[in-house]
């Protein structure tokens, strides 16, 4: 497979809105969670919301599929000159030769939850102006980024719950290699509602306070949004020192259990061996790994013993939802826009949260920053059902 670079990048999320505020928080090891305050929602648990979502209108002309999902890609869309970089791709390439690939778990589900609020009460029917293909459809998302950015290239999402948006990595990078395309905007949406928040709150995963991942005492996730973009070209002849590029992505699929992981991370370490193989490096060349880490025991147990299989205790990871909380669908991208950081500006970042590291898992945890150069991440993105995907990221230089 080719290898990309990433050409532009950018996310937003509850530590910081571009490139530049997410580093200065994870260097100062801050956190974005918060006592959940959104909507009408009664749950004791820390949410990572993004601040300002409201005061982001969309243009007259997509009015209709105003939603606060739309409204956070928007929101990031601004950021880092990333609309200037896709429109300077669009200038070499053509509108139909970008792609878009976007991952989703929630998209619009929120429009939904207040369209239903405003029903009908004789006939039970929807709002007139409710929009459901626009907003709460999957698709939505990346037919609004397609409009937004002016481009008529494929456009595709993936649901695969957490590891949605590490898998449209994948997918983009087959379409260059079939030269369906020539550059893709890929990356993640996904928007907190109270679906979401009751729903994980049913399924007894939500933490009390702010997740503390491989913690011996952690308890649950906290759920948060996000919305993460790159572009990705293929390699010209030069590159800067600091540019950051594709090397691997690996796909598995467990199909142990709808919402538990197979207990030894079977699933997991066939992702991270695949990733590792297109990349073509060894275990003992990855300087990083942004574990998935959403901080409940199964999870955080399983990828254990997947990671201590290939790594043994060798090479520093950590979790950066103890800072972000879990974008869910958003979750890869935005990991692999903070792996893209630590790559660029050398250091590996901290689990924060995590105070006393569950010594049973037998991986080295970090719980502080640590700085030095880096040449290569693996970034684990490993969702419901066992869908699973790694990425291999690396520095030029």
């Amino acid at each position: 497979m080719t290898e990309l670079l990433l050409k532009e990048y950018t996310a937003t999320s509850c530590i910081g809105r571009g490139r530049l505020a997410m580093l200065e928080t994870l260097r100062a090891q801050r956190g974005g969670l918060a006592p959940c305050t959104f909507e009408r929602a009664q749950i004791d648990t820390w949410t990572g919301e993004v601040s300002g979502i409201d005061d982001e209108p969309l243009p007259k002309q997509l009015r209709r599929v105003d939603c606060r999902n739309n409204r956070l890609a928007q929101l990031a869309l601004r950021q880092d000159g990333f609309a200037d970089a896709v429109a300077q791709s669009v200038g070499r390439w053509g509108r139909r030769r970008i792609g878009v690939f976007l991952g989703t778990s929630t998209s619009g589900i929120l429009q939904t939850e207040l369209a239903y609020r405003h029903r009908d009460p004789a006939t039970g029917a929807l709002p007139a102006d409710f929009d459901y293909a626009g907003t709460q459809n999957s698709f939505s998302v990346a037919d609004f980024v397609r409009q937004a950015l002016g481009l008529d290239g494929p456009a595709v999402v993936v649901c695969s719950a957490c590891s949605s948006s590490a898998k449209v990595f994948g997918s983009a990078r087959r379409m260059m290699d079939a030269d369906l395309i020539d550059a893709a905007v890929v990356g993640g949406v996904d928007s907190l509602c109270l679906t979401t928040l009751y729903g994980f709150h049913a399924l007894q995963l939500t933490s009390r306070g702010p997740c503390k991942p491989f913690d011996s005492g952690r308890d649950g996730i906290s759920i948060s949004e996000a919305a993460a973009f790159a572009l990705l070209e293929r390699v010209p002849d030069s590159l800067d020192a600091d540019a950051v590029t594709l090397l691997g992505v690996g796909e598995s699929s467990d199909a142990y259990h709808m919402s538990s992981p197979q207990p030894e991370g079977l699933g997991a370490r066939a992702a991270m061996l695949a990733a590792l193989d297109i990349a073509g490096v060894e275990p003992g060349q990855i300087d990083y790994i942004n574990l998935h880490g959403t901080g409940t025991m199964s999870n955080d147990s399983a990828e254990s013993r997947a990671v201590a299989a290939l790594f043994g205790n060798a090479v520093g990871g950590s979790s950066t939802k103890g800072a972000t909380g879990h974008a869910l669908g958003a979750a890869g991208a935005l990991e692999a826009v903070i792996c893209s950081l630590a790559l660029q500006h050398g250091f590996a970042p901290a689990g924060i949260n995590t105070r006393n590291v569950d010594p049973t898992l037998g991986i080295q945890y970090l719980v502080e920053n640590r700085p030095g150069r880096i040449a290569r991440v693996l970034s684990n993105s490993f969702g419901f059902g066992g869908t699973n995907c790694s990425l291999v990221l690396g520095r030029a230089g």
